[in-house]
């Protein structure tokens, strides 16, 4: 991930300290004479880090029942949008629209609607004070038209979908096999246990990886902590973007599929962060090299594209309330299916399946939305194993006992 990448979603039970929360009320005090007239209020709730930023907006509708909306405002400082959910988000410039999608345009009198956005910022990330909702600016003294705007957005959204569900769950289907594959690996592309290693740096098919830039992170065989037999592999992941580390397999995993199945068994010491993190990153044909790859966000697992910053799940709070965090001290065996030819994707964790990390060929909310604008499967074609930060967050991680081929393997 490049630096410009980063972002940062949060529950609101995880907001740090620095989260700030802005009502821009729009009871705007007028003559008595007068009365008050109708018009809105938004509340922009923003966390923000170095280098990026999130942001919860509500918008009360204070005036007549409308059936879509926009939402408008503009940035002070050199903000800019990465993505969205729950609204079809444009950016021109320091001009920002926020336009309902096709489950959540009606808004009625005395009723709410919300949506986020995540982007980056480089010298200010000021909180915006003035909005406009279809075209009418939230100040009290006009009422919201029951329409849009008419005039397109100057730029194409940067979140689909553009068909999505009618009425969005709020909680998928889960369907977890019925029976468990088998743990035994013989035969798959990659097969290790890690006991060939006879020093402490990796070898054989197996070798270190920075492949953004080099910093401080490390690699190395450790013979005192295992899943199986007596070695695994450490890894010490520091906090900032070149203090990553990989270990790299060298096996060509182009051919694996039309599923890719991945099995790992993971620990390590750190809860994962709000910011973005991730531990598997795999080169990946169909974004032109650039990774696949799987950590967390929002201190729960998450699936990320590199080329365009998809995330699965959304980084929604309802999205990472449908993840789970990694827990710590103690080994977990990680599953994921990869479709190759489809862009179907299933994650298991200690063989439950996770509803937040999955793709199914069915859109839904606070999920998918950013991950199926893009149509083309992805096509890993190697493996690497480790540790990048692109905000905070050290971490110390052992893997043992993975697993890649073109059938199911199990825990």
């Amino acid at each position: 991930m490049r630096a410009s990448s980063r972002r940062l979603i949060v529950r609101p039970w995880l907001w740090p300290v620095a989260a700030v929360a802005l009502l821009l009320s729009a009871l705007v005090a007028l003559p008595a004479a007068h009365g008050a007239a109708a018009g809105c209020s938004v509340k922009y709730t923003v966390n923000q880090w170095s280098g990026g930023f999130t942001a919860q907006i509500d918008i009360t509708n204070l005036g007549p029942a409308v059936s879509s909306w926009q939402l408008a405002w503009t940035y002070g400082g050199d903000q800019h949008i990465t993505s969205g959910w729950n609204a079809t988000v444009t950016q021109s410039g320091a001009d920002v629209q926020a336009a309902n999608l096709a489950y959540n345009g009606a808004i009625a009198a005395n009723g709410t609607a919300g949506f986020g956005v995540q982007g980056t910022w480089s010298a200010a990330d000021p909180t915006p004070t003035a909005f406009t909702l279809n075209g009418v600016a939230c100040t009290g003294n006009g009422t919201p038209s029951t329409t849009p705007p008419t005039t397109p957005p100057t730029t194409p959204p940067t979140t689909p979908p553009t068909t999505p569900p009618t009425t969005p769950p709020t909680t998928p289907p889960t369907t977890p096999p019925t029976t468990q594959p088998p743990a035994g690996c013989s035969g798959a592309v990659i097969c290790s246990d890690f006991e060939d290693q006879t020093g402490t740096a990796p070898s054989g098919q197996w070798t270190t990886a920075a492949p953004d830039c080099s910093g401080s992170g490390t690699a190395t065989v450790d013979t005192a902590v295992a899943h199986s037999g007596s070695r695994s592999i450490r890894v010490d992941g520091h906090a900032g973007y070149c203090n990553h580390m990989f270990l790299a397999d060298t096996q060509d995993l182009s051919s694996v599929g039309p599923v890719m199945y991945l099995r790992m068994w993971v620990r390590h010491t750190t809860a994962l962060p709000a910011a973005h993190v991730a531990f598997v990153s795999m080169p990946d044909s169909s974004q032109s090299g650039r990774a696949l790859r799987i950590g967390g966000q929002n201190g729960a697992l998450q699936w990320n594209r590199e080329s365009d910053d998809a995330t699965l799940p959304a980084q929604s709070p309802a999205g990472v309330a449908l993840s789970t965090p990694l827990p710590t001290g103690s080994w977990q065996c990680l599953r994921f299916a990869i479709g190759t030819t489809s862009p179907n994707l299933q994650t298991w964790l200690n063989d439950q399946d996770v509803p937040g990390l999955r793709v199914d060929g069915v859109p839904t909310a606070d999920i998918d939305q950013q991950w199926l604008s893009r149509t083309t499967p992805p096509r890993p074609t190697a493996l690497r194993l480790g540790w990048e930060s692109y905000g905070t967050g050290d971490d110390t991680l052992w893997f043992d006992d993975v697993a890649v081929g073109s059938a199911p393997i199990g825990c």
